[in-house]
């Protein structure tokens, strides 16, 4: 009926099992809590007179059909401005109008659609921006600025199979190679050689060990070539090998980055709890419960702290 009121029966068309159907009678006094300022402060991005910005995470959310809906959340409710979705992280950003609407009616949208947010203790946590990695970057670049000039200097030898006949111009391309070889040695490599040395202090070899061991032995090996003069060495080898290798890293970061496995027992706590009063159900912020109140658990809640359980049944 909501869908049909808003032009939204598309949602029906776009994949084979589109949505999912809200489990049980919805209650919207279940997020009464919402309405709590100092709640709503801890949990939004921004927020201003004009719009709030919000991100929830939405576990229900697996196909076309939820991020059509979910990204035409202003069709049904005109106080959302924006909502743009995050399949990958199954997130949807919204910006929203206080004046128009409100956090709690918000989420209730989004619970009476099907796609109830995970709103947990957790949330109400100082969120900390992912730290730019400046320093990775850095050994990139110098990884990448060495090891292309190293292979340019490296031409004359491979196109003359090792036979230089100016003098002194493969002693003085083996001099500047040798140069370059080292900040990527001793600056970009320099993460392997930490990581494989405190492995080796905590009697544990890890994966970094064999990769410091193959950087130290091409680049010694190089250097005793060229300090000789019997060789041109493997420094565009190894080079390329550490930058390569540091940029599979910081994708691998990236990838790691975009997914949450760090949880903790507070992920798995509710924000709010009801408690009953004189008879009278009130929603509160978890963090408010105390000893001796009087708690209403609904079927597939968590018990938010050591209870005992007075009315009713229950398997838990």
């Amino acid at each position: 009926m909501l869908l049909n009121e808003n032009n939204l029966c598309n949602y029906y068309n776009l994949d084979k099992n589109p949505g999912l159907k809200a489990k049980g009678k919805f209650i919207s006094d279940r997020f009464a809590y919402l309405d709590d300022e100092t709640t709503k402060q801890k949990l939004v991005q921004f927020s201003s007179d004009e719009q709030v910005n919000i991100t929830f995470s939405i576990p229900q959310m697996h196909c076309s059909s939820c991020i059509y809906l979910l990204e035409n959340l202003h069709r049904i409710e005109p106080g959302v401005k924006q909502s743009q979705v995050n399949f990958q992280k199954k997130e949807i950003f919204i910006i929203y109008n206080p004046t128009e609407t409100t956090l709690r009616k918000v989420v209730e949208l989004l619970a009476f659609i099907g796609y109830e947010p995970h709103i947990s203790l957790k949330d109400m946590d100082v969120k900390k921006t992912p730290a730019f990695n400046r320093k990775q970057i850095y050994k990139i670049g110098v990884a990448g600025f060495c090891f292309s000039n190293i292979m340019m200097l490296s031409f004359p030898e491979y196109l003359s199979s090792g036979i230089i006949n100016e003098a002194g111009l493969k002693e003085t391309f083996s001099w500047i190679i040798f140069g370059l070889s080292l900040p990527v040695l001793f600056f970009s490599a320099a993460d392997f050689f930490v990581s494989a040395w405190k492995g080796l202090r905590q009697k544990f070899l890890n994966i970094d060990a064999p990769i410091a061991l193959a950087i130290i032995v091409t680049f010694a090996r190089s250097y005793y070539e060229i300090i000789t003069g019997s060789g041109a060495g493997y420094l565009d080898s190894g080079s390329g090998i550490v930058f390569f290798m540091l940029i599979g890293r910081w994708f691998q970061n990236k990838t790691y980055d975009s997914f949450s496995f760090e949880r903790d027992y507070l992920s798995y706590f509710p924000l709010g709890v009801t408690i009953l009063k004189n008879g009278v159900e009130t929603n509160i912020p978890v963090t408010q419960l105390q000893k001796l109140n009087r708690i209403i658990i609904r079927n597939e809640e968590m018990i938010p702290a050591d209870a005992i359980l007075v009315k009713g049944t229950a398997n838990i």
